[in-house]
């Protein structure tokens, strides 16, 4: 969540800083601020909600320095205010945090009994007091952060500077991400590669538990035991180019009409549309003898891998358990010898599927991760990796990450299919034809948004909409219903189809729309049935099925609305169904008002539990 920047720089600093947050904004945040060396003392300028209230603030009040670090907050101790903004700062130092210091209150009273007094409601300030304790034993920063370390528990990564100590950064990880920056005369810390690109590509990714005292002539890094320690520092492939919406009113509708181009590039990692087949990279496992999946993933990233279940014991029948991450370690999962862990992330960051990936390391299974960016902390921890190529998401609600994982996971279980011989040459061939066809079809349902944007006036005067499907469609029904409620702040809920009548149907009115799912697939005919009984009993529904599906459902009930999809093989379908739930979320948020790119409390890599 969170995003991290410090620069120990040759020239003034702050504009740096503010344009590396710029580049963290995707994250998700509800303050920021960034403090510098300024002559023999500390100075700093923050402010609540978005990084224009700062750069105001910094307008009317420059800052000087060239050593500095910044912060955008995501909310975790105290409400989004400018005072529980960081930096966070005693007279000696100043910090930057991402994360929960979880013994914070045992350590504010033990300082507080000692006569220190504290500004904010935050963990964070915690850290500068102790650290400030330390230096008025005598110790050097150095060692005062040495003595630190091991008195605070949680997950965290912060970046420190102090008074007077104008070629000094030291910043420590653990549990969430911090990367050192190589510059030329200057040395930088930031939350990940995306935040240095400008800087430098000259990356040094710090591993679990490292601490690094940084000065301009380098770093020196440090693990848990206080041993120098050497990390191998890479040619970072993250872009330094400014990510913009072109003509696109926001991020999010820019990235799903980028969908076309993202699937494409993904399919062309593994998908030979000439020979008609399907080419897993090189994996450390032998797909065949794989006794079990399990497939760990959060938001978005489960309906993912709920798809996957569905392709993965249909085609290469082998037995999948699919797990919200957050849940999945405390449980106590059984786990096989030599099972398949299969993790999906667009950030690689995100707290519960990565402690989830270490649990399922320490039972012995075989690691593979789905992720969108490269050189993430699960990029590295993984036995192998099966990269999407969505390039950056910026908007906070997944539209562009979400159908190239699902690309990447339909290539996978036909691989695997394939591997267990339970899949025939022909069936390849009609299945990889039909993912082959998936970018011209996204394009052509794009090109009937302006019917969907109509659509969506009438769901914006809603308070509850439910959303139906069967099979592979029922995800997808769950990930419109998220989708609705993140950016437009509508209660919405997925359910399967044959579930309606088991509870939700009490709901069901001329005031509630119910958005189906319903491919024309072999079960079509139970979800005609199910709408049938909606539409009964007064619901508007909005009927998404091809132009068969269509007709069929006109023959018996009238929907208030339909959308019109291309007819394709219904393994592909999940795919194709997720662009008109996102169109239609996205033009009911926009008619709601809300900040579609950054919806209130949301964070777009969450790096805590």
């Amino acid at each position: 969540m969170c995003g991290i920047i410090g620069i120990i720089g040759i020239q003034d600093v702050s504009d740096r800083l503010v344009d590396g947050l710029k580049r963290l904004e995707y994250r998700g945040y509800d303050s920021a601020g960034i403090a510098t060396l300024v002559d023999s003392g500390i100075d700093r300028r923050r402010a609540e909600g978005k990084l224009v209230n700062l750069e105001n603030v910094l307008s009317d009040s420059p800052l000087a320095g060239i050593t500095g670090i910044g912060h955008t907050r995501w909310a975790t101790h105290g409400v989004p205010s400018e005072n529980n903004a960081h930096p966070h700062m005693t007279d000696e130092t100043a910090i930057v945090h991402n994360g929960i210091i979880e013994n914070f209150q045992e350590l504010r009273d033990e300082l507080a009994k000692k006569g220190r007094t504290f500004d904010s409601d935050t963990d964070t300030e915690v850290v500068a007091h102790l650290v400030h304790a330390y230096l008025d034993e005598g110790l050097s920063p150095e060692e005062a952060v040495a003595k630190m370390l091991p008195k605070v528990e949680g997950a965290f990564a912060f970046v420190m500077i102090f008074r007077g100590q104008h070629d000094l950064m030291i910043g420590a990880r653990r549990g969430s991400p911090l990367a050192i920056g190589y510059g030329e005369g200057e040395m930088y810390f930031g939350s990940d590669a995306m935040a240095l690109a400008p800087l430098t590509r000259k990356i040094c990714y710090m591993e679990e538990g490292d601490w690094a005292v940084l000065t301009r002539e380098g770093a020196k890094v440090m693990d848990t035991a206080g041993n120098v320690v050497d990390r191998p520092v890479v040619q970072t492939a993250v872009s330094g180019a400014v990510i913009g919406k072109g003509n696109y009113r926001h991020f999010m509708l820019k990235e799903i009409y980028e969908q076309p181009t993202v699937i494409g590039d993904t399919l062309s990692t593994m998908l030979h549309p000439a020979q008609q087949t399907i080419t897993l990279p090189d994996l450390p496992v032998d797909l065949k003898d794989v006794p079990k999946v399990t497939i760990n993933a959060c938001g978005t990233a489960f309906y993912a891998g709920m798809v996957t279940k569905y392709w993965l014991e249909q085609l290469a029948r082998v037995p999948v358990e699919v797990d919200m991450a957050s849940e999945f370690r405390y449980r106590n999962p059984p786990l096989p010898k030599d099972g398949l862990a299969m993790f999906v992330s667009q950030s690689g960051e995100t707290m519960d599927t990565l402690e989830a990936l270490r649990l399922c390391k320490r039972e012995g299974q075989h690691i593979l991760s789905v992720l969108n960016m490269p050189e993430s902390t699960m990029d590295r921890e993984s036995d192998a990796v099966l990269m999407t190529h969505a390039g950056p998401e910026i908007g906070v609600a997944s539209t562009k990450a979400f159908t190239t994982q699902l690309t990447v996971l339909a290539c996978f279980a036909i691989g695997m299919a394939k591997a267990r011989g339970h899949l025939t040459r022909e069936r390849e061939a009609q299945l990889a034809s039909a993912l082959a066809e998936v970018p011209g079809r996204v394009a052509e349902i794009l090109n009937h948004d302006d019917h969907i944007a109509e659509i969506a006036q009438k769901v914006a005067e809603a308070r509850d909409v439910l959303y139906l499907g069967r099979g592979p469609s029922f995800p997808i029904a769950l990930e419109g219903a998220l989708k609705l409620k993140e950016i437009s702040y509508i209660h919405a809920e997925g359910y399967a189809s044959g579930e309606m009548k088991h509870g939700p149907i009490a709901l069901l009115d001329e005031d509630v729309p119910v958005v189906v799912i319903a491919p024309s697939d072999e079960l079509y005919e139970k979800t005609a049935s199910n709408v049938q009984e909606a539409i009964a009993r007064g619901a508007k529904v909005i009927f998404i099925s091809d132009k068969e599906g269509i007709e069929k459902m006109k023959r018996h009930s009238n929907p208030m609305a339909t959308i019109e999809l291309p007819k394709v093989d219904p393994f592909v379908a999940p795919i194709l169904y997720t662009i008109p739930v996102q169109l239609l979320s996205y033009h009911t948020a926009v008619l709601k008002g809300t900040d579609v790119d950054q919806p209130r409390n949301l964070a777009k890599s969450v790096t805590v539990e």
